[in-house]
């Protein structure tokens, strides 16, 4: 079974975004190690669970960087963290980064692409029996927000996990090494996201696999609201409220001091939803 279940009468897990990048579409230009130091601690400090350092940007548009600008960007930051035993995950595209930062202490690699972008990358995962979040997106940063269709978004999400979880039990990934994100903002509409979020259930259930939401700061909430990258806390906490009710599992944020409340309030009340229906059942 899966560590990252939550567990019952406990909150789900919160993972901390640190981007090593300079043109992240929230909360880039840290440039230097000491800075990415102190705001690690700071999130762990807040309720943060593990630290998750890209270095880079995924946010629509954004250019690829080269494996050595990549590198150089992340792995001092891993070894930093790991070395104050901080729980970190690697998010990245590249086999070579997954390799160098697991080694260096990394237990999660978070891959936008689903370990697609990389053919080395299914590989890699199973040599170093690192955990893996399989995230669904619609083309690539590039192209992903380019009028994105479906004729049903969760039915193929649904099928490309399918997918994927089968070309990682085919490469030697344990199935309980596996962690679902339905990739929210990456090549979908508003009322895409607002049907996956609610749909986690359904994505956890077809799987029995745990799942991530990433919906911090996302542009679908200033659609709905009119807000700013940087003023979308509250929309950010009611979404990831509704997804832990939902039943994700973690949620991937920004602002963890608020975040770290969103898990504790929702959890509970999950926890009581479900205390209720074993009573209605056992009745």
């Amino acid at each position: 079974m899966s560590r990252w279940f939550r567990q019952p009468h406990k909150p789900a897990w919160l993972m901390g975004v640190l981007n090593c990048t300079p043109d992240s579409f929230s909360d880039g230009n840290i440039d230097n190690l000491e800075a990415h130091i102190l705001r690690a601690k700071e999130m762990i400090a807040q309720g943060a669970d593990m630290i998750d350092v890209g270095g880079e940007s995924t946010r629509p548009n954004a250019m690829p960087v080269s494996l050595e600008e990549e590198l150089s960007r992340v792995l001092p930051v891993v070894k930093a963290l790991t070395a104050l035993s901080i729980p970190v995950s690697i998010d990245t595209m590249k086999a070579e980064v997954m390799l160098q930062a697991t080694q260096a202490g990394a237990t999660l690699v978070n891959d936008v692409s689903a370990l697609t972008h990389d053919e080395k990358s299914l590989q890699v995962v199973a040599k170093t029996g690192a955990d893996v979040c399989l995230m669904h997106m619609k083309g690539n940063p590039q192209t992903m927000q380019d009028n994105p269709i479906y004729d049903d978004v969760l039915t193929e999400v649904m099928c490309f996990f399918e997918q994927r979880i089968e070309a990682c039990l085919s490469a030697g990934i344990a199935k309980s090494a596996i962690v679902l994100d339905p990739g929210i903002g990456f090549g979908k509409r508003l009322e895409d996201n607002l049907r996956l979020i609610v749909n986690v259930a359904t994505i956890k259930d077809a799987f029995h696999m745990p799942v991530l939401l990433g919906a911090s700061r996302k542009s679908f909430l200033g659609l709905i609201t009119g807000s700013k990258v940087r003023q979308r806390e509250t929309e950010t906490a009611v979404a990831s409220a509704i997804g832990i009710f939902c039943g994700a599992d973690m949620i991937r944020v920004h602002d963890c001091s608020t975040h770290h409340q969103t898990t504790l309030v929702a959890s509970q009340l999950l926890d009581a939803k479900q205390h209720v229906n074993e009573v209605c059942h056992a009745v």
